[in-house]
């Protein structure tokens, strides 16, 4: 019923690539083709994300697909991947992208949806704004590195889904040693319990799993951290840029 994709799935994944590889959204060749795939297959699909070029400006984007090939929603990875470990990654996203400014929570009848991309995950305030929006399910296409991936990658994904009592799905691309960038792999499945129940090593893969929305409500229902926030001491605010 619903498809996840990885970040960057059409394009090489570098700073160098982004603008040869960028395409506008929704008349791009891979919005269509997406578009396409979810119809033929009735699925709701999320395109993992591609370059998107919008005037001037390039953005790392997610699209959401409806099972009538409907695109329902558009976001734009608002945390850029800009990081400098000495003596084994630097990766400056800011050098050619641009940031987005709006969180995105898609409403289906599945459930709702909240968007997110790689960096993305490691802000906890996004996560939990979707949250209370009413996501039972966070999606985060994602590239970490050989350095990032085996320290955090999973870590990031339970702690989200622990934090906010919701499912978490990351999609990785494979690992390709010969590329200029190397990804972790390890496409993952999380349950609000921050159990693993779905994953795969470096290699080229598919994984299933089955979404128990009435284990979301029991674990929220056992743990009721919902309810037990001290607003009177601290709170978090979504500030919406765009003024919608």
């Amino acid at each position: 019923q619903l498809v996840v994709l990885p970040e960057c799935f059409n394009s090489p994944y570098g700073t160098q690539y982004f603008s040869q590889y960028a395409e506008n959204v929704p008349a791009g060749e891979t919005v269509q083709a997406l578009a396409a795939a979810a119809r033929d297959n009735k699925v709701y699909l999320h395109g993992g994300s591609i370059p998107e070029r919008d005037g001037d400006k390039l953005y790392n984007t997610t699209m959401f697909f409806s099972p009538t090939g409907s695109l329902i929603a558009k976001y734009r990875k608002m945390h850029l991947f800009d990081i400098d470990v000495p003596g084994k990654i630097r990766f400056q996203e800011s050098e050619t992208l641009s940031p987005g400014s709006k969180v995105t929570v898609v409403d289906t009848d599945l459930c709702k949806i909240g968007l997110g991309i790689c960096y993305d995950i490691r802000f906890p305030e996004l996560a939990a704004i979707m949250a209370q929006q009413g996501c039972h399910v966070l999606l985060y296409p994602g590239a970490f590195n050989m350095t990032t991936g085996p320290a955090h990658w999973e870590l990031l994904q339970r702690g989200r889904a622990v934090d906010n009592q919701v499912y978490v799905a990351a999609a990785s691309p494979a690992r390709d040693e010969s590329g200029s960038y190397v990804a972790w792999g390890h496409s993952t499945i999380t349950d609000p319990w921050g159990k693993v129940i779905s994953t795969t090593e470096e290699k080229e893969s598919v994984i299933y799993a089955d979404i128990d929305l009435n284990l979301v409500e029991e674990i929220r229902s056992s743990i009721p951290t919902r309810t037990q926030k001290r607003h009177d001491i601290y709170s978090l605010k979504h500030c919406d840029p765009s003024g919608e």
